[in-house]
């Protein structure tokens, strides 16, 4: 099979799922956690040892059901002097009535017995608006890298269509968690930058091989020189792809809810990412590259 012969349904999928991201990314929205608006800290020491999940447990509760505090993040906390306890850091959303938080500590003390009060406060986003701003920085200034990157060792259009296929895997991995209204938190960010660099290294090994059979090209047209650069490299692209997502299902199903939306954004982003190494930089290039030799072709008199 041609995968540049077939680049207008590769393309085509890809631009559907891209719009569709978009539509609901701007209608839809994303369903911010805790770590974007806010919300309340809770600091306390639990008698015994006790687990997070124990913890989590009790704020999913049918006591507290109706606070709805199943995205509250439980984190321990290891101290001195607090032998025989466990000491948890419980970041939930904010409460219109202080009430709730007695509630939330009555159930705790239902649950393990004496539990000691250490800290109660209201907290703004770990993600304000200055360190978002830092981050499309930080991605922006990432972006250039690779175009400069790329324009050194090969030339500026294998960067521009690799940042390309980076935003189209960014882009739907984000609509999915809209469409699942999936938390997106601290790590679910980290979670995309994740896969931005486990996307940008299939592509450069694509790539990588294109540019080796450039030099040794012959009588093959530049789309056989992609499309078999692409087929010298697919199986490895497919068995990395395989084996990672085999990996992040395990976690996914046997990982615990903690992680459960930070490798559901992997899985996307990995299947997403070796599908778009595959079927859509290498075409974009070539569309780019044939339109160029195309315009700086000698004009027949």
């Amino acid at each position: 099979m041609s995968i540049v012969g077939k680049r207008h349904i590769f393309l085509g999928i890809s631009l559907a799922m891209v719009l569709a991201s978009l539509a609901l990314l701007l209608g839809k929205g994303l369903n911010l956690g805790i770590d974007f608006r806010g919300g309340t800290l809770l600091e306390r020491a639990i008698p015994g040892q006790v687990s997070a999940a124990d913890v989590r447990a009790v704020l999913t509760g049918e006591a507290l059901a109706r606070y709805e505090l199943g995205g509250s993040s439980v984190q321990p906390l290891e101290e001195e002097g607090t032998e025989g306890q466990s000491v948890m850091l419980i970041r939930t959303h904010a409460f219109e009535d202080s009430s709730v938080i007695a509630e939330i500590d009555a159930a705790l003390r239902e649950a393990f017995g004496d539990v000691e009060v250490r800290r109660t406060e209201l907290v703004g986003p770990v993600i304000g608006a200055e360190l978002i701003r830092q981050a499309f920085l930080a991605v922006a200034l990432g972006a250039l890298g690779i175009v400069a990157y790329l324009s050194f060792r090969f030339e500026y259009r294998f960067g521009i269509a690799a940042v390309a296929a980076l935003l189209h895997d960014a882009i739907i991995a984000l609509g999915v968690l809209a469409l699942l209204e999936r938390e997106v938190n601290a790590p679910v960010i980290a979670a995309i930058l994740t896969v931005l660099g486990y996307s940008i290294n299939a592509t450069i090994v694509i790539f990588d091989r294109i540019r080796e059979n450039l030099s040794v090209r012959r009588r093959e047209s530049l789309a056989e020189i992609v499309d078999k650069s692409i087929r010298q490299t697919i199986t490895r692209s497919i068995n990395t792809g395989a084996t990672t997502l085999l990996v992040l299902l395990t976690l996914y199903f046997f990982g615990g809810s903690t992680i459960r939306d930070f490798t559901l954004t992997l899985l996307v982003g990995v299947a997403v990412g070796t599908y778009s190494s595959i079927f859509v930089s290498g075409p974009l290039w070539w569309l780019w590259r044939q339109a160029a030799e195309r315009r700086t072709a000698p004009v027949a008199s």
